[in-house]
């Protein structure tokens, strides 16, 4: 089946505007999939869409949401409108707060809280479900080594990326039998805008080793039929960022997904 049959006619891209959201955006326009670009500063996020319909000729709109909002599911909702959408990208997850827990007010990592986990699963459950009923689709959750255990500065971040690994997991068992095909890429050092800011910020030196965007976009895609879990820059049997491997994790889902079977009902 082709990319487009697979996950098209169209793809909602979260965090667009810039860094490895682009870089999805740009390489599923290339693919012939029609995009709906979702960011908060709408600015960049229209040139984007510019360069998408330059470089690729597919539509693409964009809608300005603050995904940390309340609203947000329901903003993004009424920007696809009745598009028919067969890929979700949840791709916004950078740290803007730096802070360890108890120097915020608690509103600060509620609003984290609503981006990474409650935006993620409102939208995985919407698409996911008309996914499931037409036979075909992906859902491609873009997350970070952090969900393998927690740190000082990291505790509501990682929390949400461990959800989102969780999550993955879950998701990949149920909609595997209804072709529907879902990824959690972990994710090393990026180099995003996010990053950068954040080594200015701290007077950091740029670390080595540090991913391009255009690759983690490219393998993420890659990798997407393949999930639940793809550690970026190894192997399918390497360990990971944790003492297992992703294909350790994928046989431990299906272990767990085989012996609970009929528990639920037929699903």
């Amino acid at each position: 089946m082709s990319f487009v049959k697979r996950y098209g006619p169209w793809a909602v891209i979260t965090g667009a505007s810039e860094g490895t959201g682009r870089q999805f955006a740009k390489r599923i326009a290339a693919e012939g999939v029609s995009c709906v670009l979702i960011a908060r500063r709408e600015g960049p996020l229209n040139a984007v869409a510019d360069e998408i319909r330059s470089d690729s000729g597919v539509e693409c709109v964009t809608a300005s949401i603050d995904l940390y909002s309340p609203e947000a599911f329901e903003e993004i909702i009424e920007a696809v409108g009745e598009r028919e959408v067969g890929l979700y990208v949840a791709n916004a997850g950078a740290d803007p707060n730096s802070s360890r827990f108890l120097d915020l007010e608690v509103d600060a990592w509620i609003r984290h809280i609503n981006r990474t986990v409650i935006t993620t699963v409102r939208c995985s459950h919407h698409f996911g479900d008309l996914m499931r009923n037409r036979g075909r689709g992906g859902i491609l959750l873009v997350g970070s080594g952090a969900c393998y255990g927690g740190a000082s500065f990291l505790a509501t971040y990682s929390a949400g990326k461990a959800f989102e690994l969780c999550f993955s997991e879950g998701l990949w068992a149920e909609l595997r039998p209804h072709s529907v095909d879902v990824l959690y890429l972990v994710l090393t050092r990026t180099d995003t805008p996010a990053l950068r800011t954040f080594l200015e910020k701290n007077n950091l030196p740029a670390p080595d080793g540090v991913a391009s965007t255009e690759e983690v976009a490219k393998v993420g895609l890659e990798r997407l039929p393949h999930g639940p879990v793809h550690n970026f820059g190894q192997e399918d049997e390497d360990l990971g960022y944790a003492l297992n491997t992703a294909a350790d994790r994928r046989s431990r889902v299906q272990f767990i997904d085989k012996a609970t079977e009929g528990l639920f009902g037929d699903g």
